[in-house]
């Protein structure tokens, strides 16, 4: 598990900014899901999606979108991992395969996390952001996503990453603008 609790370039739980945010949400908890849940709640309502809100700069490590409060749902995701790693929680990384439109092609992956809860093992969470159509919770045992799986060729990506896929880092840093990144997301070939 100790890749789970890791601080790193992307996901940078000691940046003090970091640090701080992820106490100020755990302040006052009763419990590891109280605290999963503000975590959850404060990355899904206070950040911007960068794609819905066309909000610059394009952000990737944690503490950069804590700074700018935006973030593609990648970005998201590595906010999110680093207040509840900095809590001392387990979280890592996952991605969904999605039509780009209302069917593919295109696809692009969707990021979202993984946290370990005590009572319930791995459970998927994803802070990308509400919106007509979107609906996404903190609400366990039950995953609400905020995309279902609907053509044959999209995909819910098994693994739980600890940090960030290569594909994913090289579209939030090689791209300075919001289109930029929107008209080349980040996609694997799957069999």
């Amino acid at each position: 598990m100790r890749p789970y609790f890791a601080s790193s370039k992307y996901i940078d739980w000691h940046h003090p900014d970091v640090a701080q945010k992820a106490a100020e949400l755990a302040a006052g908890s009763t419990s590891e899901e109280m605290v999963v849940k503000r975590c959850f709640e404060f990355v899904r309502d206070e950040i911007k999606h960068s794609g819905d809100y066309k909000c610059n700069p394009v952000t990737c490590s944690a503490s950069e979108v804590l700074r700018h409060s935006t973030g593609f749902c990648y970005a998201k995701s590595h906010l999110l991992a680093a207040l509840l790693r900095a809590n001392g929680i387990p979280s890592g990384l996952c991605y969904q395969r999605l039509a780009v439109g209302m069917e593919g092609p295109p696809f692009c992956l969707h990021g979202l996390n993984a946290v370990y809860l005590k009572q319930y093992g791995w459970y998927r969470i994803d802070a990308r952001g509400n919106k007509p159509g979107v609906d996404a919770a903190f609400s366990p045992p039950l995953e609400r996503l905020a995309f279902p799986i609907i053509s044959p060729q999209e995909r819910d990506l098994p693994e739980i990453w600890p940090e960030p896929l290569p594909v994913v880092v090289k579209a939030l840093t090689e791209f300075t603008a919001v289109q930029q990144v929107a008209d080349n997301l980040p996609d694997i070939e799957v069999i």
